[in-house]
């Protein structure tokens, strides 16, 4: 068997991710100086945010001889800040799971940087609107150390506001998803931004303070949550 498909098939599979990144708001562009090796087949930008371009790695063999994800990791770990950011074309779901796992045993990968994983299935049968960013399932302790550095962010920005204590919990769980890729619900097993909300207020009673800095008992901070969680209390004396 050969270890790369053929040249059509290569070509289809870059037409299919790029069509997918089009619709979900990404046009190509070229790379910045800095940034145009490691083998990325193409490069995107996000509408309405300049400069932050993603490279996109496709597998162009069978998504089980394709290490563009340990090759990307160990060049992510010695950064410093440039090359943080990728996304990574998958087939399936199940393959978007396989390469979360991956990421997720290199330390620090799945917080410290903007990674991505894009299904685009293969076949005559898919249609174009199949492809979706797939997000990760997490460790309680984990979406409960990203929601409390996140709950500090939005109440320390709240202060610094005219309006301060104002902060709307729906946003945690925005950025949640898209900033850290985080499938809330299918990690904590619920079916409302409501429950969420409300096992990781339980989360937070149980581990009450920030990690870090055991002197600031984040849940008696009294917040004022707006938007449709507002009736539920989260960091509330």
């Amino acid at each position: 068997m050969p270890e790369t498909e053929p040249r059509s098939s290569e070509s289809d599979r870059l037409r299919a991710a790029e069509n997918v990144l089009k619709r979900l708001g990404f046009s190509r562009v070229p790379p910045a100086r800095r940034e145009g090796e490691g083998g990325a087949a193409f490069w995107v930008q996000e509408a309405g945010v300049p400069r932050r371009t993603f490279p996109v790695f496709v597998p162009l063999a069978s998504p089980a001889s394709d290490d563009r994800i340990e090759e990307w990791a160990s060049a992510a770990s010695g950064a410093h800040g440039l090359g943080r950011r990728a996304i990574f074309v998958v087939p399936s779901d199940r393959a978007a799971d396989e390469a979360w796992a991956r990421l997720s045993r290199r330390p620090g990968t799945t917080i410290d940087n903007e990674v991505s994983v894009l299904v685009v299935p293969t076949g005559v049968r898919a249609p174009p609107e199949a492809g979706h960013f797939h997000l990760r399932i997490a460790e309680p302790r984990e979406i409960l150390a990203l929601a409390t550095g996140i709950v500090v962010g939005l109440f320390r920005r709240a202060r610094a506001s005219d309006e301060p204590g104002q902060v709307d919990f729906e946003e945690l769980l925005a950025l949640l998803k898209a900033r850290f890729g985080v499938d809330v619900h299918r990690s904590l097993g619920v079916k409302s931004d409501e429950d969420a909300l409300y096992l990781l207020y339980q989360l937070a009673l149980r581990d009450a303070y920030a990690p870090g800095d055991p002197g600031t008992n984040l849940h008696l901070l009294v917040l004022k949550p707006t938007g449709p969680a507002a009736r539920l209390p989260w960091f509330a004396g």
